[in-house]
């Protein structure tokens, strides 16, 4: 060993000993900055990541390691100094490792000079540090394979350039035979197959952030082979004119044996998947606890169907073998509770005929085009998740994400495909069991108690539901194999106290025209839940029962929740002076709740929630009416949690942005729970840039053009902004708001409720009445806006938790009568049963598991802001969706759900930065380079003056 050191340290010394060292160093530092700021457009990108530099790393090391290494032996042969060499008292395995190691030194210190550039991303942004580390491992385990070639390589010639060329293209001919301009001439078996055989290939899977032993010793394989060849080599030049005797055959079976041997544990390793480590923060590539969980409670196995074609488009062709890993990983981390079967339709006309006709999977035809011609090509990337007698089908838009990359490229990657996979089993064991085995999943801790009075004193459709209630309890009763327990009471004072007192309950009124009280209640408990089944429009035995089912839904786990969406309706719109632009729709929104819960869509109108539902969202409110504030209020007294997006400004997008006061009918009650959205916009000097129209003079001509402008109106939260603390916003590391309101919290209101900011804005905050949203170049020249006195950071989104007191209380119900505002009550379409005779009264107080959560901006997850927003990066953003899934997520109390979504692939976007700024880093970066290398010089030159001194002490003493 300590031979070993000293050749390395020999070798070591003689590369700088030469001005060509710090020129190669120079050159390999110009190119990696090249690429990163320049080719692969790092703020461009406005991603917080290195792996668009590091999957350069493979072809630049080829032409760096080939230059380090063409003078190793080769200049030894050509100077006559080789056989010398060999009969010094070193042995051959010594020199080797010691130029080995020599070369990683010098490695090392080219890469540690590429340190300030993951170091500036992270003070940038979000940098995840796992794929960072796995990145610089890739490298040094990549250029000890190369440096293995490249010793080879020059030990075979005398002449340095020879030795360079062989090994560029050994190194080369590794690196595409992997690379997808040969796999995708192939299928993605033989494709797979290749990818095992390129060091690029295993470069990326690495560089992901996984360490898996397989890569590692691929790169070890390479280096040792290579190695072995060296050390033959040398012993053949040793023999050189020599007759052919044992020793020589020995050596080259020796040889044959290691090489054969690497080869083997290469084999052997192939299927052992769970041998790695995963770097990546909240182990994205490892399956969750989550999912290990969700899988271990159902009561059916799940059967997942991947169907590939093996000729596909050449970028989805190597997301197959690690989305099948994925697969693999789901069929081997849960007992085989999860069965997994991969079927090619192409080559099996059954299949493909029983995709088409069960789950309705079909080819989707893609366009490739190559250096010869352009076709079309028919191929399969679909995952069904079977569970009972539902599935859903995943096809490649849910299972893949499309960024803009540099100049006009796009890159494809997977998109979180445990959450969506994950996800749709928990919905598919959901709808399984709101599918008909709900009551028998019932385990005998749930009651059902209908307090009702006697016929006599109800109204005829109530006093003839009362009578049907014998024969539904009975067969709820059956159907349960007595998991429900049933009872019908007719109350008597000491219940009617019982039920004023304790559960809040209160007598029912026919009318205005009849204010005779009676009772109608039915009370579903299960534990500590307690769920008040709400009586159907209409009052019939089947109406009931589905209300009844709705309710067990709420209180049973695994069943699916339903969200109802209330969004601005399409004749308030129409309303609307001509000239404006649509008002916000949610589609989008709409989409992104369904995929992992039931949602209906519902206007209120009749006053009534949809007995389904387990979660009411309001988005941009407009002028209410009193029935469609009180079924909203009474939602919330029943216990259910409200979801509120709203503002007094109402911004309209389309060729331009036009912002108007806006009415939403929510605000006196929103006061009366203690929160007011205060009449002002919040602009913020921490912001995002987005593309707004821009008016500017030439020659006395007024043109309009789209610039991307830093825009107070969007602020750019981060960090703490973010709430740590809440289970909504933990794992987010960005939000973008927009066109949004402060928000003022009573805490005497308040003070018996949990209370939590979730959004507020820097201490870079301004307020702004006027309803102007558009840049003034002319008059405010530097910025395009006023900018008033800073008030510090305001909040924009809060949640509350606990019990709430009805805004109606004390009055009478507005369905008993005329709400005073038939003008409003028009705009909304009538909904179906809402000529059905009312019984209701006003629940004046909540429980406990009651929520609100406000977001004070009418845009925000609106379709249109979403687009707006999108134009500044190169996919959809979708950070306001997570939001709002995220609340929904925690309002039924699903943080493992949560957890998970919050671990998905989304962009980790960089802090805005203006021109100046993003030159003032990029110039940092080279002048920081720079002054590395000129630290190297500094410390080689006083190393050689150090040496040169005590070779002038020795000989003087000599």
């Amino acid at each position: 060993m300590r031979e070993t050191f000293q050749v390395c340290r020999k070798e070591f010394r003689s590369f700088f000993a030469s001005p060509a060292a710090y020129l190669l160093l120079g050159v390999f530092l110009v190119a990696v900055h090249f690429i990163f700021f320049w080719g692969e457009a790092f703020f461009a990108r406005n991603t917080a990541d290195l792996r668009p530099l590091f999957e350069w790393f493979p072809l630049l090391l080829i032409f760096l390691v080939a230059a380090l290494t063409m003078r190793s032996w080769s200049e030894e042969r050509r100077s006559g100094t080789f056989q010398t060499l060999l009969t010094v008292p070193v042995s051959p395995g010594s020199l080797i490792a010691g130029k080995l190691l020599a070369g990683l030194a010098l490695l090392i210190v080219g890469l540690g000079l590429t340190l300030p550039l993951p170091i500036t991303v992270s003070l940038l942004g979000p940098l995840d540090w796992g794929p960072v580390i796995g990145g610089y491992v890739a490298t040094l385990f990549l250029g000890l394979a190369y440096l293995a070639i490249g010793l080879c390589m020059s030990s075979l010639t005398s002449n340095a350039v020879i030795a360079l060329i062989l090994t560029t293209a050994t190194c080369g001919v590794l690196y595409v035979i992997g690379a997808p301009v040969i796999t995708g001439l192939f299928g993605y078996g033989i494709g797979h197959w290749l990818e095992h055989f390129g060091t690029g290939s295993r470069f990326d899977d690495i560089t992901r952030g996984v360490l898996d032993i397989r890569d590692l010793f691929y790169y070890l394989t390479i280096a040792g082979v290579f190695l072995a060849l060296n050390r033959l080599s040398l012993e053949r030049l040793r023999w050189a004119g020599n007759p052919r005797n044992r020793n020589h055959r020995l050596w080259g079976a020796a040889t044959v044996l290691v090489l054969a041997n690497l080869l083997l544990v290469n084999v052997w390793l192939a299927p052992v998947n769970n041998l790695r480590v995963d770097l990546t923060e909240g182990n994205r590539y490892t399956l969750s606890a989550t999912t290990l969980e969700s899988v271990q409670r159902l009561q059916e196995p799940v059967t997942i169907r991947a169907y590939f074609s093996d000729k596909t488009h050449p970028m989805l062709s190597p997301l197959v073998p690690r989305l099948r890993d994925l697969l693999n990983e789901y069929a081997v981390m849960t007992d085989r509770r999860v069965r997994v079967r991969v079927v090619d339709p192409t080559e099996n006309k059954e299949a493909e005929k029983r995709a088409a006709s069960r789950y309705g999977v079909e080819p989707v035809p893609f366009q490739t085009s190559s250096r010869y011609e352009s076709s079309v090509v028919n191929a399969y990337f679909n995952v069904v998740i079977e569970y009972g007698n539902q599935h859903e089908t995943l096809g490649f838009r849910d299972l893949i994400r499309v960024e803009r990359d540099t100049g006009s490229g796009i890159d494809v990657a997977l998109n979180n495909p445990e959450y969506e996979i994950t996800r749709a089993i928990r919905k598919l064991a959901g709808k399984y069991a709101a599918g008909g085995n709900l009551l028998a999943r019932l385990d005998g801790d749930t009651r059902l108690t209908a307090y009702a009075s006697s016929a006599d004193q109800l109204p005829e459709p109530l006093a003839k539901l009362r009578g049907n209630l014998g024969g539904l309890f009975e067969t709820l009763g059956k159907e349960s194999n007595g998991g429900l327990a049933t009872e019908v009471v007719t109350p008597d004072p000491e219940v009617e106290n019982r039920l004023t007192g304790e559960l809040g309950l209160k007598p029912l009124v026919a009318g205005l025209n009849d204010p005779n009280p009676f009772w109608f209640h039915l009370l579903l408990e299960r534990g500590d839940q307690q769920v008040e089944v709400t009586l159907p429009d209409k009052l019939t035995k089947a109406a009931l029962r589905r209300n009844i089912e709705a309710a067990l839904k709420r209180v049973t786990p695994g069943a699916l929740e339903t969200v109802t969406l209330v969004t601005p309706n399409d004749q308030s719109r129409r309303r609307r002076r001509r000239a404006a632009a649509m008002g916000p729709r949610f589609s989008r929104l709409n989409n992104a709740l369904s995929e992992s819960r039931q949602v209906e869509t519902s206007q209120l109108s009749n006053g009534r929630v949809p007995p389904q539902t387990d979660l009411l969202m309001v988005m941009a409110p407009e002028t209410l009416s009193d029935k469609q504030l009180f079924a909203i209020d009474q939602f919330l007294m029943r216990g259910g949690n409200v979801v509120m997006a709203t503002s007094p400004y109402q911004v309209t997008v389309g060729r331009s942005l036009r912002a108007s006061r806006h009415d939403s009918g929510v605000s006196e009650w929103l006061q009366h729970h203690g929160l007011t959205v205060r009449d002002r916009l919040v602009a913020d000097g921490r912001n995002a840039t987005v593309p707004l129209p821009v008016t500017r003079t030439v020659s006395g001509r007024r043109f309009r053009e789209i610039r991307m402008q830093p825009y107070p109106f969007a602020p750019d939260l981060r960090g703490n902004q973010l709430n740590p603390g809440s289970p909504i916003t933990a794992q987010m590391n960005q939000l973008t708001m927009t066109w949004a309101s402060p928000i003022r919290v009573d805490s005497e209101a308040n003070s018996d409720r949990a209370v939590t900011e979730l959004l507020h804005s820097s201490s870079q905050t301004w307020l702004q009445k006027k309803a102007s949203v558009l840049p003034d170049f002319q008059t405010y020249p530097e910025t395009g806006f006023a900018q008033s006195e800073q008030v510090g950071a305001q909040p924009m989104a809060v949640s509350i938790k606990g019990r709430f007191d009805s805004f109606f209380a004390g009055k009478p119900s507005p369905l008993l009568g005329d709400s005073g505002d038939k003008k409003v009550e028009q705009q909304a379409k009538p909904e179906k049963g809402s000529d059905s005779p009312s019984y209701t009264r006003v629940i004046e107080q909540s429980p406990e598991s009651a929520s609100l959560v406000l977001v004070a901006s009418n845009a925000f997850g609106s379709d249109a802001t979403l687009q707006l927003l999108s134009q500044t990066g190169g996919s959809l953003y979708s950070k306001p969706l997570t939001f709002l899934r995220n609340t929904v997520a925690w309002s039924f109390e699903d943080p493992a759900l949560l957890a998970l979504r919050g671990s998905s692939h989304e962009a980790r976007t960089l802090v805005p930065l203006d021109p100046q700024s993003k030159r003032y880093w990029e110039y940092g970066n080279y002048a920081l380079s720079g002054l590395g290398l000129f630290v190297i010089w500094l410390w080689r030159r006083l190393v050689r003056r150090r040496d040169e001194a005590f070779y002038r002490t020795i000989k003087a003493e000599v």
